[in-house]
Formats: structure tokens, C-alpha cells, sequence
């Protein structure tokens, strides 16, 4: 387990952290009325208790965030990595749990766009998030600040290879979706039921072509002729929507 700290930023970034039992926060950089917007919104709940708490002006935390070029809103934490369940030990414990639904990302790097997918992931229950362990960018501020929070709400599963998961989910009867705008099915026609890995590539080329061979099924989202193509995150979010809402109503 990682045991390196780092700091956070951004008023829901920080509050989910702090109100995450499985989250270790050292300390917390605020300005006096950021304290007192959390004593407002946990008027129940003592967040702060055993937390180091530095007072900072604002131009103070804008120093800590002036790389990262984010807004902090008055609020900083330092935290460590949260202990994060293997994907064996996921599937193991959960194997009777029926409609799993991970989401595999292969190459997307931007940090904004995967604290985005992360976002919509818990707004529309996916199970958990597959990444490349080299290339996630687990410490950056632009990172939680992007998934406002909900990076405390879901699996986040570090491989050192995503082909050699999918095969081992494939073994476990999890259907492999790959997302290309080659296809000729569009996503709304998919049978969604079972286990599904949804997979998608790098924000600039896609799924590189071994992965393509790994997928099940390959589909596409119908979009106007006039755009050649969304963003990932907002990709992302339709089907998840989708997905869930699909199942719903069955």
C-alpha cells in the first residue's frame, strides 16, 4: 500500500476526504470562513476531530495551488492513499452480486478527464474504475478537484496491466465492451445485462488494436455528422447513464 502524502484541493475534494473513515487526513489548510462553511454542512458530524488545522489567507493556499492552476475555495488537505481492495479479492467477495459493472480506461492520462469519469461513474453506480498503475495520476490536485469528491465513493483498481485484467475478468464471465466510433452498433442496442467491463481508449487515438481483440462486443455512440466526436468523460457519462437506466426499467 502506497504511504506517500499529497495534497488536495477544492471544497468537496476536501469534505468527502474528510468524512471518509477509510481516508487518512493529516492536516487541513483552510481560511476562517471555509472552517465555517464545514461546521454549517456537518452540523452532526465532527469532521475535524484529531485533524491538524492550519489557518491560511487565501493568497496563502493560492501558492499551493498555483502549478496546478485549480481553485482551491479555501480549502487544502494533505492525505494519504486510501487501502484499496484488489479486483481478485473484489470478485471473490462479491461473486454472487448480479449486473457488475467496471469501466477500463486504457491511455487516458488527462487528469480532468478521468476525475470526470470517476464523477459520473458514482453518480450512476458503476462498481469500480480500471486503470494503468504507471500511468494514473493518483496525487494530483486537478484529479480529486475534477471528481469533486466521489473518488471516496468507488473502487479504484491500479493493474499493472489492463489486457492481462480483462482476460482474467473475461474468465470470470465479465462481457469486454470496447467503445470505437468504427463500429457499426450504437450502444443503445446492447443487451446490458451480466457482467460488463466498459472499456475506453486515449482521449487522441482510441483503443490500440490488441485491446480492440479483447473486447466482446465493440459499439459506438451515435452523434451528429456535424461533431466527430465527445469529449471521453462526457462519452463516458451517457453510457453509464444509459446503462442504468436500462436495467431500471426492466
Amino acid at each position: 500500500m502506497k504511504k506517500s502524502t499529497f495534497l488536495i484541493a477544492g471544497k468537496h475534494a476536501v469534505t468527502e476526504a474528510l468524512r471518509n473513515s477509510n481516508r487518512n487526513v493529516l492536516r487541513v489548510f483552510l481560511t476562517e470562513e471555509s472552517k465555517k462553511s464545514l461546521h454549517r454542512n456537518n452540523l452532526n458530524q465532527n469532521i475535524l476531530k484529531n485533524i491538524k488545522i492550519f489557518y491560511k489567507t487565501k493568497k496563502e493556499l493560492d501558492r499551493l495551488c498555483t502549478k496546478d492552476e485549480i481553485s482551491h475555495q479555501g480549502f487544502i488537505a494533505e492525505i494519504e492513499h486510501k487501502e484499496e481492495i484488489e479486483i481478485k479479492e473484489y470478485i471473490e467477495e462479491f461473486k454472487n452480486k448480479k449486473n457488475i459493472t467496471f469501466v477500463a480506461l486504457e491511455d487516458v492520462t488527462d487528469p480532468r478527464n478521468i476525475g470526470s469519469i470517476i464523477r459520473s461513474a458514482v453518480a450512476f453506480n458503476i462498481d469500480g474504475v480500471i486503470v494503468k498503475e504507471r500511468s494514473f495520476p493518483s496525487e494530483s490536485k486537478v484529479l480529486y478537484k475534477s471528481a469533486s469528491g466521489s473518488i471516496e465513493h468507488i473502487n479504484i483498481f491500479e493493474v499493472s496491466n489492463v489486457k492481462t485484467t480483462l482476460k482474467y475478468l473475461k474468465s470470470k464471465n465479465f462481457w469486454i465492451c470496447g467503445f470505437d466510433n468504427k463500429s457499426n452498433k450504437n450502444f443503445t442496442e446492447h443487451d446490458w445485462n451480466g457482467n460488463n467491463v466498459l472499456l475506453f481508449g486515449s482521449e487522441g487515438y482510441g483503443l490500440r488494436e490488441k485491446t480492440l481483440n479483447n473486447a466482446d462486443f465493440l459499439l459506438k455512440i451515435n452523434i451528429s455528422k456535424k461533431i466527430e466526436s465527445l469529449n471521453i468523460s462526457n462519452s463516458a457519462a451517457l453510457v453509464f447513464h444509459h446503462i442504468l437506466f436500462s436495467r431500471k426499467n426492466k
